[in-house]
């Protein structure tokens, strides 16, 4: 199955470069204090499509939502798009988009289109603002879909390029992609990090995602910096065929498939996923406390508890063909987990979407415990296939390695048996 992913990644076209620009617009920053929503729109509806947008250094003051639809175009963004933090202004529904179909999340800045190019030049991007944003909802009740807006959403994109790109304190999470076919992000930094001392050692910046992808295929997600509260990575339902090489975690969750099984009338499908030269690294606990895993698997129960956005479960589906390879953990809380009880109950149906044809290869470094593989599988839907190939991941000294595998069929190439129970 490995060669056969590895031979149909070779065979996905390039995308597209464009020619000659028919037109080019070149726009400055009005100023500070001014609103600059206005001329980036004219810019984009003029140069958009067969042209070339240049956005010059410096500050764009941006107080409205925004769609760019682009086609057969080159936007070089060497400025900043500030997102202006007026919260309650954000909060209301009718000031964002919802294009982002699961859990109803909200959007400021949404891209569609085809055959483009997004280069930041490592100077362009989005200030989100999110420190505001964080100290809100510590007295705020926090949930899904409850409008915290997503920084930069590529939706419904046929072969677009985002490069070298940077997203500072978003609210939410960074990125999105949903609905699109062959993207490409190539140099992506996000960074969601506390400044304020009253919160250190609390992670007050969960769902800061670096991507979720959604409804996708063929996408590529490469030279990434993630410094985050929550999933470096989040490969949700019907992502198929991605390619991710040279991400960088900075601590959070880790690398997550998931959650999948969300919405009863629907199957999610994620296959072909692979992954290398992954480095998830734990940082000053001050900062950010938390760095739960490498890479870990999540489903909801087979039962419905609530609806969507907040509550859900009782779908199915698969995942299998994923490789994660060259990943190296510093001191990683549980190196590879699986669990398929999310928001789940006592008593639940379990879940019938299933795990298979997982492959570990080459994973090196610490952990903080000496749980280094905690796979809880579904007895409707057992593990199959899960093989590990050079797994030499270091418990804390002194602990043997412990391995636990609930429902699991088929597992390879442990360095000690991995247990039916938890202890």
């Amino acid at each position: 199955m490995i060669k056969i992913f590895l031979l149909y990644l070779l065979s996905v076209p390039f995308i597209r470069l464009i020619g000659v620009a028919a037109s080019t617009c070149t726009v400055s920053p009005l100023g500070l204090g001014k609103d600059d929503t206005d001329q980036v729109l004219r810019a984009i509806e003029k140069c958009g499509k067969n042209g070339r947008t240049d956005l010059q250094a410096g500050t764009y003051n941006i107080t409205r939502k925004m769609t760019w639809n682009l086609e057969n175009s080159q936007v070089d963004l060497h400025g900043v798009l500030n997102f202006v933090p007026d919260i309650e202004y954000w909060l209301n529904s009718n000031n964002t988009y919802r294009v982002v179909f699961i859990q109803d999340q909200a959007s400021w800045f949404v891209v569609t289109g085809k055959d483009f190019l997004i280069d930041a030049h490592n100077e362009g991007g989005i200030e989100g603002n999110g420190q505001p944003w964080w100290e809100y909802f510590q007295n705020h009740t926090r949930e899904d879909g409850d409008g915290r807006p997503l920084s930069l959403t590529l939706h419904e994109v046929e072969r677009g390029v985002v490069r070298d790109f940077r997203i500072q304190s978003p609210p939410f999470w960074c990125n999105a992609v949903a609905n699109s076919q062959d993207v490409t992000y190539d140099g992506m930094t996000c960074n969601a990090t506390n400044t304020n001392p009253e919160f250190y050692g609390q992670n007050i910046v969960p769902n800061t995602d670096g991507i979720d992808t959604y409804r996708s295929n063929n996408v590529t997600l490469k030279n990434w910096d993630v410094t985050c509260g929550d999933d470096c990575l989040a490969i949700k339902g019907n992502s198929t065929n991605l390619l991710v090489q040279n991400i960088t975690c900075h601590g959070g969750n880790g690398v997550a498939f998931g959650s999948l099984g969300q919405y009863v009338q629907f199957n999610d499908i994620v296959q072909n996923v692979l992954m290398e030269d992954l480095n998830i690294i734990r940082i000053n606990s001050s900062i950010q406390p938390n760095m739960l895993y490498g890479t870990y698997f999540k489903s909801w129960t087979g039962s419905v508890n609530g609806v969507p956005p907040t509550g859900g479960g009782g779908g199915g589906g698969f995942v299998k063909n994923v490789v994660a390879r060259r990943v190296s953990l510093s001191d990683v809380d549980t190196p590879m987990g699986l669990y398929q009880t999310n928001d789940g109950h006592s008593g639940d149906t379990p879940s019938f979407l299933q795990f298979g044809d997982l492959s570990f290869q080459n994973w090196s470094g610490n952990a903080t415990t000496n749980t280094l593989v905690n796979m809880n599988c579904s007895t409707n839907a057992p593990c199959s296939n899960i093989t590990f190939l050079n797994f030499d991941v270091a418990p804390p000294s002194g602990e043997p390695p412990q391995f636990i595998c609930i429902d699991v069929e088929s597992e390879f190439g442990l360095s000690a048996p991995c247990n039916i129970t938890e202890s």
